[in-house]
């Protein structure tokens, strides 16, 4: 894992290398072990690295073959690189190194952009070739690893992060109106192109981008996701699609293995993570270390989930690592947790795998992660309702909106007030759906979409702050389109997750099956109570706010007036959506 960035310069004799050191200095986190920059002609690059497959100098980057005539910069893991290496050397190509990158640079020149559908990982990267003069960058299927860009009338900017980029000249850092009314409204997931500033894009998911020598821009979905089942699918049982899902999920945790230094786990002590732990064990990996945190109750609400994630580690015999946060710790990190945003983010789970990233890069350099198992197997609570929905545009904007559309034309100032955007995404998305199950619709969404531009991007980012990698397995993309064909009712019967719970039956105790569903809890960022009224209170009334002037403040008042009756219908308080998207502006912005 690493952190990537570069600039094109559209002024062929002009190369901005200043700009890329400067963002190299901003990714730092990303990359603590090593630093690389190459210039050539109108073109810079930079990479900061994390040593994780090939741990010589032999793979460090920026990576240039002069026999191929082409450089790379590259962020993730490839997992299955050992053997497209095999079939590349069958095909004439010799190898200097024994990593990834390399061979990501080989399969470009052998297959074009057709390389991406041979990748099994996570990846960004960007492709230089010195004799066209074109630039090739490209993401992964599922979003895991990230790419911002900036475009202007002198140059194309891109990096693994936004604050990154704003370290560059002339970038636009007006709000962007449509990003804007998705984070207030679409629960604060703003899905790519936008992001909240008006200057600043992020190539979305499954996606390339190849700027040419001419300057011309052209941007190509490669994958996406297919809720349908197979002609030979249609007559598998329960127990049919059960045991190939366990063949699937073994595959997918074992691939992530695939690293030069050891790999431990998150444990939550839910369903997802403990199943990563119980498959682990299962390929014979021993003194697997493991790690959970937990918080201060408030307001009748359990700040931790420890009993679960010990029996866990007990079971398995784990060597695990249990962090509690106090109040103060939490308080004391906040404003470097939301410097480590590349984007706002209002989930309380970015402080718990801030402070949990933080403890775990003091013993590990990689952990697994059961991130996307709800959104891949069904597991929240709106899929059952909407097994007979008969209006899923309706049903799911009940379900997952922050906001109708008369309280958000009180949120903000009018300004902001336009197109009702995160409907108008929404229709759009379920319309190009084949599928004609409300819960495919719902599920398409949140997996391609809302996964991305909320858990996966919160994961990244603050263990990226650490120099921790963070493998999810439940979004490996062969499993993915596995789980789309599964039929919708044995993903979400039984209160959702049904058939990833039945397979669980078989690794790991029913403790940690049945027990009820659990999240990263906050409560002091949900009921607001001294220190931390006294903060959003601050931030909300700072001279920077008023006069960025986004919210009524008639509205901003009544939230203040009584904070508890204030929650969204997933369980989100309105005050610290309001206070974070200010606070994230205010630091970053500086």
């Amino acid at each position: 894992m690493c952190g990537i960035c570069g600039t094109l310069s559209l002024n062929v004799n002009k190369t901005h290398v200043s700009g890329v050191e400067r963002m190299m200095e901003k990714l730092s986190s990303r990359g603590p072990d090593a630093m690389g920059l190459f210039r050539q002609d109108n073109i810079a690059l930079g990479h900061r690295r994390l040593k994780i497959i090939d741990l010589s100098e032999r793979a460090q980057q920026p990576m240039v073959d002069n026999n191929l005539g082409l450089t790379i910069v590259y962020n993730g893991a490839i997992y299955n690189y050992k053997k497209l290496r095999s079939q590349l050397r069958d095909k004439g190509y010799q190898f200097f190194s024994t990593g990834d990158t390399e061979v990501i640079l080989k399969a470009y020149h052998a297959w074009g952009k057709d390389c991406l559908n041979h990748l099994n990982g996570m990846f960004a990267f960007a492709i230089w070739h010195r004799d066209s003069k074109e630039l090739f960058l490209a993401r992964d299927r599922l979003g895991i690893k990230p790419v911002y860009y900036a475009v202007n009338s002198d140059s194309f900017s891109f990096a693994s992060s936004l604050p990154a980029l704003l370290t560059q000249k002339d970038i636009d850092t007006d709000i962007d109106p449509s990003a804007l009314n998705y984070y207030m409204n679409f629960h604060s997931v703003v899905p790519a192109p936008f992001t909240i500033l008006k200057g600043i894009n992020k190539l979305p998911p499954a996606t390339s981008l190849l700027i040419k020598s001419d300057g011309t821009i052209s941007v190509e979905k490669y994958w996406d996701l297919e809720f349908k089942s197979k002609k030979e699918e249609l007559k598998y049982s329960f127990e049919d699609w059960k045991a190939l899902l366990l063949n699937k999920l073994r595959t997918a945790v074992k691939r992530r293995l695939t690293a030069d230094v050891p790999v431990g786990v998150l444990l939550s002590g839910g369903l997802d993570s403990s199943l990563v732990v119980g498959l682990l064990a299962e390929t014979g990996q021993k003194n697997i270390n493991t790690f959970s945190i937990g918080f201060e109750s408030i307001n009748g609400e359990e700040g931790d989930e420890f009993e679960y994630s010990n029996c866990i580690a007990d079971h398995f015999d784990t060597v695990h690592h249990r962090i509690s946060a106090g109040s103060q710790l939490v308080l004391s990190n906040l404003d470097d947790c939301v410097r480590a945003m590349a984007e706002p983010m209002v989930s309380h789970d970015c402080i718990g795998f801030y402070l949990l990233s933080r403890d775990v890069a003091k013993f590990v350099k990689v952990v697994q992660s059961g991130q996307g198992a709800d959104e891949v197997f069904g597991g929240y609570h709106w899929y059952p309702p909407l097994m007979d929905s008969r209006n899923i545009i309706k049903d799911y904007r009940n379900i997952f909106f922050d906001r109708t559309p008369l309280e958000y034309t009180r949120t903000v100032h009018p300004r902001f007030i336009h197109d009702d955007d995160s409907y108008n995404f929404i229709h759009s998305h379920f319309s190009k759906i084949e599928s004609a199950n409300a819960v495919d619709k719902a599920l398409h969404v949140d997996t391609t979409v809302m996964l991305i531009d909320d858990p996966v991007k919160r994961v990244d980012n603050m263990t990226m702050a650490f120099g921790l990698e963070a493998r999810v397995p439940f979004l490996d993309h062969e499993l993915v389109e596995f789980a789309a064909r599964i039929p919708a009712e044995f993903k979400i019967n039984n209160g959702g997750k049904f058939i990833l719970k039945e397979a669980a039956r078989d690794i790991i105790p029913s403790k940690a099956i049945d027990r009820p569903k659990g999240y990263f809890p906050v409560p002091a960022l949900k009921y607001f109570r001294g220190e931390y009224l006294d903060l959003v209170h601050d931030i909300l009334h700072s001279e920077k706010a008023v006069s960025r002037g986004l919210f009524n403040q008639t509205y901003v008042d009544q939230l203040f007036n009584n904070p508890d009756d204030h929650i969204t219908p997933l369980r989100c308080s309105k005050l610290w959506q309001l206070a974070l998207l200010e606070y994230w502006l205010s630091v970053h912005l500086e």
